[in-house]
């Protein structure tokens, strides 16, 4: 897809990219770093002064008490600290439930690791977790993948499903692997909780992070992972053999950035999203693409069959060709053909891209 719309000129609304700009805090960061001679190794787990404010974060804005020393794994992206996790926790044919519909990357890297995936689909018409439906598929289980705020369903568990979630969990020895990459985007004042701070699911939980989307710097390659000693230490000895250690500078720039933003700079990134977000639904419903309203992260799903296509694919590829705006076909992010009527769009983009996507579907003639 970014290949055709690349060669007709089209504006890519597929990958997650996030082309806003980076805060000015994190961009000044990286000189002084190099300056300072930071180009050398650091600790398997990431320099103490990152660590130290990943803890105060942690603690501040999820309520989640690590020990920096023991506690958190600085990875290379929240990619990175699932590579670790799955090869340190798991072993092969091990039965890994996914929730669907599912980021791809989850699935792909569960394979290559030898895991069994075991799909259970969230309701639907609302997306809500289904927990009867995960009961049933988690005798023999050994862990569940929960993704919160959704990529791509934008869902943002409730207290009742995450509370639900933790109790089957605890019940039937599940570890509990959660990528909260896009924690600060929510919108409508849902509130993000981490599965980590519920009774009895700090000692089975590896709670995901990263800056990738909430500064802006995917290409950098930012992330961490929070859990109990006893999960992170096996998990920090496969990040060192995989990764050696995430980049010096990059790291003493998000320290940086962390140390220096307060409180409002995470609650107008949500806001100006919503905007983003409110703006193209608006547009996708006026194009006959009727939007399933994301409550956090900055995808969207639309619903593709007014474009008379058998497949996703077959659908996203004439939206392409009609409307010049390029996304994800749903199949993507089902196993089955579940998918097969949405297209993704990531609308975590500067407004200059988005108008014109939104342009593109006003004129186009689907």
């Amino acid at each position: 897809m970014t290949q055709r719309c690349h060669e007709l000129g089209g504006v890519n609304l597929g990958q997650g990219i996030c082309d806003t700009p980076p805060p000015p805090e994190v961009l000044a960061g990286i000189e002084p770093a190099v300056r300072a001679g930071h180009n050398a190794y650091t600790r398997y787990d990431g320099i103490d002064r990152l660590r130290q404010a990943l803890a105060g974060k942690l603690q501040r804005d999820n309520g989640i008490q690590a020990d920096p020393d023991t506690e958190i794994v600085v990875t290379q992206g929240s990619t990175g600290a699932f590579v670790a996790t799955i090869n340190a926790l798991l072993n092969p044919g091990d039965r890994v439930i996914l929730l669907e519909p599912y980021y791809g990357y989850h699935l792909n890297t569960l394979k290559v690791a030898g895991l069994e995936p075991v799909f259970v689909p969230l309701e639907r018409d609302t997306m809500a977790l289904d927990v009867a439906a995960i009961e049933a598929q988690a005798v023999g289980a050994r862990a569940i993948v929960l993704n919160t705020p959704g990529n791509p369903s934008g869902r943002v568990f409730s207290r009742a499903e995450t509370a639900a979630l933790a109790d089957l969990c605890q019940r039937h020895d599940l570890l509990c692997i959660t990528d909260e990459i896009y924690e600060y985007f929510l919108f409508d004042g849902h509130r993000h909780i981490s599965m980590a701070t519920l009774p009895g699911m700090w000692e089975r939980t590896v709670t995901m992070g990263g800056y990738s989307k909430t500064f802006s710097i995917t290409g950098w390659r930012m992330g961490y992972l929070a859990a109990p000693a006893h999960l992170a230490e096996p998990i920090g000895l496969v990040n060192d053999l995989y990764y050696v250690c995430t980049p010096s500078i990059v790291q003493h720039a998000v320290a940086d950035a962390i140390e220096q933003l307060n409180a409002d700079f995470y609650r107008q990134l949500a806001a100006d999203h919503q905007l983003r977000r409110d703006r193209f639904c608006t547009a996708l419903e006026r194009s006959g693409l009727t939007p399933r309203v994301p409550e956090g992260a900055y995808y969207v799903l639309a619903d593709c069959r007014v474009l008379g296509q058998s497949t996703a694919q077959a659908a996203a590829m004439v939206l392409l060709e009609r409307a010049g705006v390029a996304g994800v076909p749903g199949s993507a992010f089902w196993h089955d053909d579940s998918g097969e009527h949405w297209i993704r769009f990531c609308f975590g983009k500067d407004d200059a891209t988005l108008d014109q996507a939104m342009q593109n579907l006003e004129q186009a003639q689907l």
